[in-house]
């Protein structure tokens, strides 16, 4: 035991290693002030904008806390703003028609491309503050970086997992490790067999949706924008693999489609499904069914079979900007580099009540991260997800990416329906590009 825990930890070590190179200065410390904050003694007050009371404001708050023991003169103010309602209030504020911004924002990692392209002006540039990017796992930076500039300090992790009812996949002859480092070939052939023997789907997901479908795009290093930003649907092999794939699993019963957010989460909370894929953010909804504490396991996603296909994929996430409006725009700067993106301390409050998951890369070695998780069979889960996550392949979402997304949900929507591939894709692709005005 004591061997596997010792590699367990020289892993985790040689992955931040990877991402840091072996930085001298390795960020380990309680807290990574750039002293920013401290070379002003007046009080300053930073308001932020972020959405979850339980998760994200929680984080903040704490960090606040943290911050103020080496800065006391600094006092961290916590808005509950729905994410739409930041998104609007942005895009009202960058036109002229307010100025009402906070001195800093949580922004979805989704639309992090199409603001900062879109609003140069509206985000301070980070890129020189003395925060550590090299700390964090590189996909995650490279999503607030624009034209070599860092825009945003990553939060959470959104790294994929497939999380799998054992007790279901012993009744079927199946283990865990049966489902590890697979392909969704050897996925939808042991899904059939579960499916038999269980009257079990292996999963669920809402109709219409493309998450799915983008959470397999990614783990191939491919998207559906091209480099310039441009529709990628047609040719698109990746993108043709991996709808028929979704065809096949939900042809197969291997996965049944749902009506909505509830209904997801019921299927995987009554068990009327064996799993669940999705970010490991996954993990605060599975865990809700205190009652199924110990027949859960957690592991990697299936791959594809084209070139480049991985088992690591990523879905969901944040990260906090400064808004360049801000009058407290070092001190929030310092804040954030100090908080975020240098202190374990943080990551190690905030995972047992919240499950943040950290893909700041030293979280990854605190004994909080190492400690076993009884509701997964004592499996140390966080230093699994840790180390996907350094594995995701880097992908450019492009500034229509929502609009890009909605046009696929629509497209699989035609194609599950009958429709055939090459008209639903050539009619998805014509709609986003008239929305881009091409």
């Amino acid at each position: 035991m004591k061997r596997k825990l010792l590699s367990v930890t020289l892993m985790i070590a040689m992955v931040a290693c990877l991402f840091t190179g072996c930085s001298k200065n390795d960020g380990s410390s309680k807290t990574g002030s750039n002293n920013a904050g401290s070379k002003t003694s007046d009080q300053v007050t930073l308001t932020v904008w972020c959405w979850d009371p339980k998760f994200n404001c929680f984080a903040m708050d704490t960090a606040g806390e943290i911050y103020a023991k080496d800065h006391p003169n600094v006092k961290v103010e916590v808005i509950e703003t729905a994410w739409n309602d930041i998104q609007t209030k942005l895009t009202t504020a960058v036109t002229g028609q307010s100025n009402t911004l906070p001195d800093i924002i949580l922004m979805q990692d989704n639309a992090l491309a199409k603001n900062i392209i879109n609003y140069p002006d509206a985000f301070f540039d980070l890129t020189n503050s003395g925060i550590k990017f090299d700390q964090f796992a590189s996909f995650k930076t490279a999503l607030g970086t624009v034209n070599g500039k860092n825009y945003s300090v990553p939060f959470d992790n959104g790294a994929a997992i497939t999380c799998y009812r054992t007790d279901i996949l012993e009744q079927a002859g199946y283990t865990i490790d049966d489902f590890t480092n697979i392909t969704w070939k050897e996925f939808i052939e042991k899904g059939k067999v579960v499916l038999e023997k269980t009257g079990k789907p292996l999963l669920s997901n809402q109709a219409g949706s493309p998450d799915l479908l983008m959470l397999m795009m990614q783990s191939a290093g491919a998207w559906v924008l091209d480099e310039n930003g441009k529709p990628n649907f047609k040719d698109n092999a990746v993108l043709k693999e991996v709808i028929d794939t979704y065809v096949e699993l939900e042809k197969s019963g291997v996965l049944v489609e749902v009506n909505d957010w509830d209904q997801y989460v019921s299927s995987i909370n009554s068990t009327t499904v064996a799993g669940a894929m999705n970010g490991c953010w996954i993990i605060a909804t599975v865990t809700s069914a205190a009652d199924q504490s110990g027949l859960w396991g957690v592991t990697n996603i299936p791959k594809l079979s084209c070139a480049g296909a991985t088992n690591y994929s990523s879905q969901g996430g944040s990260s906090w900007l400064v808004c360049a409006n801000s009058k407290n725009k070092d001190v929030a700067a310092d804040f954030l580099g100090a908080t975020f993106g240098g202190s374990v301390e943080l990551y190690e409050t905030i995972l047992p009540s919240s499950g943040a998951l950290a893909t700041y890369l030293p979280a990854g070695e605190s004994a909080a991260y190492a400690k076993p998780q009884d509701f997964f069979r004592g499996d140390t889960i966080y230093l699994k997800i840790t180390e996907y996550a350094s594995k995701v392949p880097q992908v450019s979402y492009g500034v229509y990416n929502y609009e890009a997304r909605d046009a696929i949900g629509t497209a699989i929507t035609k194609i599950v329906a009958g429709t055939d591939y090459n008209t639903a894709i050539s009619e998805a692709q014509k709609e986003l590009e008239f929305q881009m005005g091409q």
